[in-house]
């Protein structure tokens, strides 16, 4: 990749990405876990719970190639092996409970972990890496974070 000339130092990019790949692992775990929810639900509520995973796991996968490509565009490589994100993630892949009582509240608190998290970054992009365009990108993350969180909270009322 040719020399990039943003306005945002070397060091300061680097540190963005940084702190980006771990999001973007953590978004790879939550995605994989909404994705075997969906395919091993069960209940009364099958089929509704079925589509609320699947359209909540296609967002992700949206999220988790914007994240990547926010990383591209700050000159650094995303990574994609999935044992290298295992490693940087903090989220938990866990078992794979079938009752929704448990899915539900288990990926609730995988986004509250996220949103806590993009807050301090969104500060952190901004103010100490002077990278206002990944602090912006941060909040749009953290509003699609917080709206599937309110939409599974909701669900067990």
């Amino acid at each position: 990749m040719g020399k990039v000339n943003i306005g945002i130092t070397e060091k300061n990019r680097q540190a963005v990405a940084s702190e980006l790949t771990k999001l973007l692992a953590d978004e790879h775990v939550l995605y994989n876990k909404t994705r075997s929810y969906h395919w091993n639900v069960e209940g009364p509520s099958f089929m509704e719970l079925h589509k609320l995973y699947e359209e909540q796991y296609n967002q992700l996968a949206e999220v988790i190639d914007e994240v990547a490509e926010r990383i591209r565009t700050i000159g650094h490589f995303a990574e994609g092996r999935l044992k290298e994100l295992l490693k940087l993630a903090s989220l938990e892949e866990g078992a794979i409970p079938v009752k929704f009582e448990k899915q539900i509240p288990n990926l609730e608190a995988d986004h509250e972990t996220i949103i806590v998290r993009l807050r301090k970054l969104i500060k952190d992009f901004d103010e100490k890496y002077k990278d206002t365009g990944s602090s912006d990108f941060a909040t749009g993350l953290l509003k699609e974070h917080e709206k599937m969180a309110w939409m599974l909270r909701s669900y067990l009322g």
